[in-house]
């Protein structure tokens, strides 16, 4: 609260949400604030009309004191020093210090916003100049976004879907990303971003998905599909929608296809807005089980199909089948799938000639070794080399001669499928070879079940490596002769390879 030199009380300040644009959607808290108050104030572009006093015309008092806040530029071309924002910034300060005025002498101010008051709202520069100032109440209203899901008549979003909503405003690489990635999604402020919105609607694989809304609730209103909307046509108050898809049926189509999805090394937090879309707009997710379970429940409707870990050939074959039949298929790797994963698996029997025809993705994901890498520091900082250490597609001899090569041009090297229950004897024959041609101290970084709920990021040495604490679930990295290992303040070991090398 702040004093007057009047002694008057200071007055009360109301935000108003007035909600879409027809009267009748005010609430009667909105209606009530009307009526108290002595000033009346609503933005409005520089031809000064209002939409929000328009939509409040009703419960408007020829003794209510109004003022308009007229904005000073509608595009962002200025002369003003501090360029488009520092003119806005001016405008608000001297705004909010017209309401000040008011407030002051002991006067309620309604400030008008369309929609809801602190929902992209021009209220809220208000809120935040005086809020702290003055006795000051929110009065919430429809939203826009609510109001294109009325008018389209589908729901917006249903049990565990996640709502996204975006400004239109936004770099096109980025919409992409955000909409490629979420369930339902309501994107505001087209007008001139609409051939831009429609871009990455179409990139995320949604705009047959898409729809759209004009002026809801308003004189002119319009919705259809937002693949047909001529980009002319688009004022800054329409929306696009991507409604709910709880209880869509799939689509028929002649032909489908595969995208190979990495999940990173531990699911959900790994994966990329891209891979996530994969898997949100696929019919079909095919994998290993394991891998399988990581991914979250995207949408009812869509069918697993998990098997074993031995059956890469059999689980490709599935999948391209299904997508000769018109099904949109992901099929679910861990990590990076073009890495000792399925990517391979799905592009060698893509590559005969009955599968010729199906399309064919690959989408990369987070690898165990960079995830290993970065939760040890930087060893990988310098060249390196990637090994797997299991023998079941290649011989032990082959993996000998490889691991003699690395160490002999002195490279990093990441060791994959270092053990399993099948296979106990690698790690160790690994360690002995290496330690004829490495230092003992040589920094090794043992990484199990990384970016998991077992977490374990250990360094130690090429000599007190124990094969015993490796299992499938860890990643073995051993240091060149430049790689340095240090003990922290904290007692945290970190490891970097230096980008000079000698």
């Amino acid at each position: 609260m702040t004093g007057n030199p009047a002694g008057n009380t200071v007055g009360k300040l109301y935000g108003v949400g007035l909600g879409p644009g027809d009267p009748e959607l005010l609430t009667l808290a909105a209606v009530k604030a009307i009526a108290s108050a002595d000033v009346i104030a609503y933005h409005s572009a520089r031809h000064g009309r209002s939409i929000a006093r328009s939509i409040a015309a009703p419960h408007l008092r020829e003794d209510h004191v109004e003022e308009r806040l007229m904005y000073p530029l509608t595009v962002e071309t200025t002369d003003h020093p501090g360029g488009y924002r520092g003119a806005l910034n001016d405008f608000y300060e001297e705004a909010a210090a017209r309401l000040a005025a008011h407030l002051d002498a002991g006067r309620t101010v309604a400030v008008l916003a369309e929609g809801d008051p602190l929902f992209y709202g021009s209220y809220q520069h208000m809120h935040k100049r005086l809020a702290h100032r003055y006795d000051t109440t929110v009065i919430p209203g429809v939203t826009s976004v609510s109001a294109a899901a009325a008018r389209l008549g589908e729901p917006l979003c249903e049990a565990e879907e996640v709502l996204t909503i975006v400004p239109g405003t936004l770099p096109e690489d980025e919409l992409t990303a955000r909409l490629a990635g979420t369930d339902s999604a309501v994107v505001m402020k087209l007008g001139r971003t609409f051939p831009t919105v429609r871009r990455a609607l179409e990139r995320a694989g949604r705009l047959e998905d898409a729809r759209y809304v004009e002026r809801a609730f308003m004189a002119g209103e319009r919705t259809e599909r937002l693949a047909d909307v001529d980009p002319d046509s688009v004022p800054y108050f329409s929306v696009a929608v991507l409604p709910s898809r709880v209880d869509e049926e799939p689509p028929v189509r002649e032909r489908g296809e595969v995208v190979v999805v990495g999940t990173g090394p531990a699911g959900a937090p790994w994966l990329t807005p891209e891979s996530r879309g994969a898997l949100l707009n696929a019919d079909d997710l095919v994998g290993y089980t394991t891998y399988l379970d990581r991914v979250p429940v995207l949408r009812p409707g869509q069918r697993r199909h998990g098997s074993d870990n031995k059956v890469e050939s059999e689980r490709a074959e599935f999948a391209l089948d299904l997508a000769r039949r018109g099904h949109r298929v992901a099929v679910v790797s861990g990590g990076d799938p073009g890495v000792f994963a399925m990517a391979t698996a799905v592009l060698e029997v893509a590559s005969e000639p009955e599968y010729a025809d199906v399309p064919v993705r690959v989408l990369p994901g987070v690898t165990a070794a960079n995830a290993a890498a970065a939760a040890a520091g930087a060893p990988l900082g310098h060249d390196y080399a990637t090994i797997s250490l299991s023998d079941r597609l290649k011989p032990w001899d082959v993996i000998a001669d490889r691991l003699r090569a690395a160490a002999g041009a002195d490279l990093v090297i990441a060791l994959y499928n270092p053990g399993s229950r099948s296979r106990t004897h690698q790690v160790a024959a690994a360690r002995d070879l290496l330690l004829e041609l490495r230092s003992p101290d040589t920094p090794v970084v043992v990484a199990r079940d990384v970016g998991g709920p077992e977490q374990s990021v250990r360094v130690l040495t090429l000599k007190t490596l124990d094969p015993s604490e490796v299992d499938m679930r860890t990643l073995l990295l051993i240091g060149s002769s430049q790689t340095r290992a240090v003990e922290r303040a904290d007692g945290r070991t970190i490891t970097w390879t230096p980008r000079r090398y000698g």
